[in-house]
């Protein structure tokens, strides 16, 4: 199976045994990250309740908070074009409310940014172990990181004592069934130690390994970006194929989903690569109707709509730089 077609049927498995909610293609300190599972916390639900989207970093860690308005310049440490962005941003998704005094803009919290997130767990998916590309430096990076709790490698392929060798020790390892959603446990994956400091692994060459420490201040920062980008994005492609042989739908074993299946390909497909004037199949159409946030909402403990897009003010969603 393709790997981006693995790659969906994988997510959907995940889901389908989460508490939380599962993302793909999330970029951490050195690299891109397949599959990202991101269990709950105690304040889950407070999280949900705020906005449907990621809150920006860097609202997040500024001075602003649910009491007193603050004036905005005064509340971030950070270029003012890069706090602006924040602002605009976090009043747009209803994290912040704003308002104007004397031809300022002051801002509060709508809701106390709440400990939401548990554990979060990484996955690389490799289908074919035949062709592993740079997947053991892939994999140094995360175990010497330790930015998630657990890394495990996902495969199609039958793991023998010689693959288990190349792969770190702390790694797990499961094999993927996708027709059926069905994992096999070949190795379970060591937790790591996300707490302490870590060492990140930025380049390596058989002379050299260039290294660069990263605080317990700065995984924690991290952590909490990866987990809200996580939130905001989801694993789903956007948009479906405008093409007459698309079909909306899931695996076999996850059928009412909202997936990018060709009928012409006999496989799930990735709109932005495969799909348009090139295909010897293209068919020019409307998109199939789909609803890709219902199917979401439907399959996990994200919520499209919260109570706080309610608690917005009127008027007070715009306004001036000052």
């Amino acid at each position: 199976m393709r790997e981006y077609a693995f790659e969906l049927a994988m997510c959907a498995a995940v889901e389908a045994d989460s508490d939380g909610l599962v993302a793909r293609q999330l970029g951490s300190h050195t690299r891109i990250v397949d599959v990202v599972e991101v269990r709950r916390g105690p304040e889950f639900s407070a999280r949900a309740d705020i906005t449907a989207e990621a809150i920006p970093d860097l609202a997040i860690e500024s001075d602003v908070g649910v009491g007193r308005a603050r004036y905005w310049k005064e509340a971030f440490d950070a270029p003012a074009d890069r706090a602006k962005s924040a602002v605009d941003r976090a009043v747009d998704i209803g994290f912040f409310a704003a308002e104007r005094r004397n031809g300022r803009r002051y801002v509060r919290q709508t809701a106390r940014y709440p400990d939401w997130f548990g554990s979060l767990r990484a996955f690389e998916n490799k289908p074919d172990l035949g062709r592993p590309g740079d997947l053991q430096l892939q994999l140094r990076k995360d175990v010497s990181l330790g930015l998630f709790d657990e890394v495990v490698l996902v495969t199609e392929s039958y793991v023998t004592g010689a693959h288990l060798n190349r792969i770190p020790e702390a790694v797990g390892v499961w094999r993927f069934f996708p027709e059926e959603g069905r994992f096999e446990v070949v190795r379970e994956a060591t937790p790591l130690s996300t707490d302490d400091p870590g060492i990140a692994v930025l380049d390596e060459s058989p002379a050299r390994v260039d290294v660069e420490p990263v605080t317990a201040d700065e995984k924690a920062r991290y952590r909490r970006r990866i987990a809200e980008r996580a939130y905001g994005k989801g694993w789903r492609p956007d948009a479906l194929p405008a093409c007459e042989r698309a079909e909306a739908s899931g695996p076999a074993f996850h059928p009412d989903d909202a997936l990018p299946y060709c009928a012409w390909k006999g496989r799930f497909v990735d709109p932005a690569r495969e799909c348009g004037a090139d295909c010897g199949g293209y068919d020019p159409a409307d998109p199939p109707e789909a609803d890709v946030e219902a199917a979401r909402a439907r399959h996990s403990s994200w919520d499209p709509d919260p109570d706080g897009r309610d608690r917005r003010q009127v008027g007070l969603d715009r306004f001036a730089e000052e």
